[in-house]
């Protein structure tokens, strides 16, 4: 399940990253959205995963709710899952 998470998380971090600094810029910038709609709908699917991963993981780990919290708001952070699997899975 932790392993699970952590390739969501990875994955969820990355389709944030590319949204934000790759296909926004293309959709406002030159005027192509089909990329934002396609990397949009994949990270909309990985940001679900990502948050009920978080509370299937949170037992097991041990977390309690300002933990919990604290890993659900690096879902909306940039490069927030990535200090997050560092910081509460890495062991």
């Amino acid at each position: 399940m932790i392993t699970s998470f952590r390739f969501i998380s990875y994955l969820e971090g990355i389709s944030y990253l590319l949204i934000l600094f790759v296909t926004m810029p293309l959709k406002y910038m030159f005027e192509s959205p089909e990329p934002n709609k396609v990397i949009g709908m994949a990270h909309g699917f990985l940001f679900l995963a990502y948050i009920l991963f978080a509370f299937l993981v949170k037992p097991k780990k041990g977390w309690n709710t300002k933990t919990l919290g604290i890993v659900l708001l690096c879902s909306i952070i940039p490069f927030g899952t990535f200090w997050m699997d560092k910081k509460y899975l890495s062991v």
